[in-house]
């Protein structure tokens, strides 16, 4: 299984699909599926049965999961979807991903 280059917290654009060109943070990554979930992103409406949360029960809108490869990180300098990178890190020596647009380590 290869590594991917977006983490839950990231923010992200969607580059491909329904979605395209709306930013999101990342909610949770489905390592399994190459999906993430983005918050306000790939929205659908789900069915819902009354429940103790919702006990009107009724449509609910939902982020439904979306795949990896139509996601971006998007720069934390410039604020534009960028590739990501991995090096080592001068003074920890540990690998750190950076953006390849502007070389800023993202966090």
């Amino acid at each position: 299984m290869s590594k991917l280059h977006i983490k839950k917290g990231d923010t992200v654009k969607v580059i491909a699909g329904n979605s395209k060109g709306s930013e999101g943070k990342v909610i949770e990554v489905l390592i399994a599926k190459n999906r993430a979930i983005v918050e306000g992103v790939n929205m659908v409406s789900k069915h819902s049965k009354p429940n103790a949360a919702n006990p009107q029960g009724g449509i609910v809108k939902q982020e439904a999961p979306i795949h990896i490869s139509n996601l971006m990180v998007v720069d934390p300098k410039s604020g534009e979807a960028t590739r990501i990178g991995r090096k080592r890190d001068e003074k920890t020596g540990k690998l750190v991903r950076y953006s390849k647009k502007s070389g800023e380590v993202i966090k």
